[in-house]
């Protein structure tokens, strides 16, 4: 296997940071600040940056450098759109192609978001709930999919975190998302695309509308200390 370089680990670390909140969306990328907390030297993170700019996840602004994307409320249906495409697209490949050991791992995503309910900790019930997502659309065998998800799921945090002070998830993610783990192994491919299509609708909903989507939340307030990276291995 090639060794990831220093240049790939940074843009996993900003790629991470992004997703989980530590780098807020909306705020500045300090390229000699955020450089030295992850021990490397501003090049290689200049590089990495850049290459999340391609993705659509840091923007360039002339005359006021990099920051963190935002994506407010006019875009979560284009988004979700996308997503609908993509993972619908993967469920079709996934219920045709997918082997047994593939189709174990998405179950496996699922066992973790059973478990991630159990602790009524909204950010641990929304990576888990995306995880379940991102296994799906990885059985589909597709690496231009799971590429393009990889991008979708991170969008999907700074879009909830860019509408909302508080990450907001269905209390009951794990009960929501069991159908599209049954009707995978049940190989029922016109079932799954109608469970996708609802589950993405519904978080459209809850997004936009959260008073009108009838379902019981977990909610995380959202602190704002000041971003902090760990050093990366090398």
């Amino acid at each position: 296997m090639t060794r990831p370089s220093t240049v790939d680990l940074i843009t996993v670390e900003l790629r991470n940071a992004i997703y989980t909140g530590a780098l807020r969306v909306g705020s500045p990328i300090r390229e000699v600040e955020m450089a030295g907390q992850l021990g490397v030297s501003r090049g290689p993170f200049r590089e990495a940056a850049q290459r999340l700019v391609a993705e659509g996840l840091i923007v360039a602004t002339p005359g006021r450098g990099l920051s963190v994307r935002t994506i407010g409320a006019d875009r979560i249906r284009p988004l979700y759109a996308a997503r609908t495409t993509v993972e619908t697209t993967a469920a079709r490949l996934a219920v045709a192609h997918a082997s047994d050991e593939q189709v174990a791992e998405v179950r496996a995503a699922h066992d973790a978001l059973v478990r991630a309910d159990a602790s009524h900790d909204a950010l641990r019930v929304g990576a888990a709930d995306l995880s379940v997502h991102w296994e799906l659309v990885a059985a589909s065998g597709n690496p231009w999919l799971l590429r393009w998800m990889s991008t979708l799921i991170v969008e999907v945090r700074i879009a909830s975190f860019t509408v909302s002070e508080e990450y907001v998830v269905r209390r009951d993610a794990a009960a929501s998302h069991a159908p599209l783990v049954d009707l995978l192994e049940a190989r029922d491919a016109d079932g799954l695309e109608a469970a996708i299509r609802a589950n993405l609708d519904d978080a459209v909903l809850r997004l936009l509308a959260p008073e009108s989507a009838g379902v019981e939340t977990l909610e995380e307030p959202r602190p704002l200390p000041a971003p902090r990276l760990g050093p990366i291995g090398h």
